[in-house]
């Protein structure tokens, strides 16, 4: 009878002394979490918003040094007409080939670009701050637009137009 007793009493302390304890893993074998989707999406859409802040202050202020006056227009974009044209003809709408020349220029002034050709309207032909509101014009109107970046040739650019570049664009429908 003492030995089932002692024996009884070595189990349950074994099995008290085991109680809460895991083995422990090495660290080869631990899985490495991904970083949750939520947390990502979080820093991107922060860091997206802080650059079109930036953007947005940037073409602000490079309105604020010019002498013609602007108005704030769709797309974050800053135009100004500098000629109406023929007021009495159609303005473009979508689906329509128009040529028109750009002249495309960082904010200091330094020519980018110079182009004249037929783009269609509404079709992601032109830059946006562009298409968006050349609705505007008339024949042989001729505005200059100030634009961020993500209005104008994106994360991308072109050729001759660098990524995340603030731009003005002068143009002119023919």
């Amino acid at each position: 009878m003492r030995n089932i007793l002692l024996f009884l009493i070595g189990c349950l302390m074994m099995s008290a002394a085991g109680c809460g304890r895991q083995t422990p893993q090495i660290p080869s074998q631990r899985k490495r979490e991904a970083p949750k989707p939520d947390t990502v999406q979080t820093g991107l859409l922060e860091l997206n918003q802080q650059l079109t802040k930036s953007a947005d202050e940037q073409v602000r202020i490079a309105v604020q040094k010019e002498a013609l006056q602007y108005m704030l227009c769709e797309a974050g974009t800053w135009m100004t007409i500098i000629d109406g044209g023929d007021e009495k003809s159609v303005t473009p709408h979508d689906n329509e080939s128009w040529i028109i020349r750009m002249r495309v220029s960082d904010l200091a002034g330094q020519l980018l670009a110079d182009t004249e050709q037929s783009y269609l309207i509404g079709k992601h032909e032109l830059p946006m701050a562009v298409d968006k509101n050349i609705r505007m014009l008339h024949h042989r109107s001729k505005a200059r637009l100030l634009a961020p970046w993500y209005s104008s040739y994106g994360i991308t650019g072109t050729k001759e137009v660098p990524p995340y570049e603030n731009v003005i664009i002068e143009i002119e429908l023919r």
